[in-house]
């Protein structure tokens, strides 16, 4: 595990291989949640990218599994492989989850390219997440914290660089975010129920 600081942000890399890496993500993720979230709040996981794309697709995929696991009220699931949220309606689909939950704390989830010793690493930051910007995308930035998962290194051909991305990769970082906010949404569940006998 990593901490960078980017002015005021933290951002702490953590490596897919590492066997622990699902369970540290976890803990700093419910971590933030404690500190952030309401009790009543809606957390929201708005999962990014294109299923059209290998290196773009581990938005949806994460979407997808979490649509099957998560099922306690509170906690909502955006962007899946049958309903990608991606640069065409991203915009219109933050206006709906504003709409549908006014004080959602949205944990915007993204495929991301970086250096080539940091791909197969999930990144955990504060703040909104800007998509697309490692293909030159203007999409409006998102979301009150952010997982992203490098899946290749940043070149001068960005798109063909997703294009040519392993499944290996991909898949090894959504299970590992999967667990984690699995073990963060069950941390969660007995901080509720903590709360509700006092």
């Amino acid at each position: 595990m990593n901490i960078l600081f980017k002015g005021k942000s933290r951002i702490i890399y953590f490596n897919s291989n590492d066997r622990n890496s699902a369970y540290k993500l976890g803990f700093a993720l419910s971590s933030l949640i404690e500190k952030r979230v309401q009790y009543n709040t809606d957390i929201v996981f708005l999962c990014i990218g294109s299923d059209r794309a290998t290196g773009d697709c581990l938005g949806p995929i994460i979407g997808y599994k979490l649509s099957k696991q998560i099922n306690q009220p509170g906690f909502h699931v955006y962007g899946t492989l049958e309903n990608p949220v991606h640069a065409k309606n991203l915009k219109d689909t933050v206006t709906m989850i504003y709409q549908k939950h006014s004080d959602a704390f949205i944990i915007a989830i993204d495929a991301s390219l970086g250096k080539s010793d940091h791909i197969g690493y999930i990144t955990l930051g504060e703040g909104p997440l800007k998509p697309g910007a490692g293909v030159n995308k203007d999409l409006p930035e998102v979301g009150d914290v952010f997982i992203t998962g490098i899946v290749n290194f940043s070149g001068l051909l960005d798109h063909m660089l997703l294009q040519t991305t392993r499944l290996n990769v991909v898949m090894a970082m959504a299970d590992q975010i999967c667990t984690a906010i699995k073990y963060c949404q069950l941390k969660s569940r007995l901080l509720k129920d903590k709360l509700l006998k006092n």
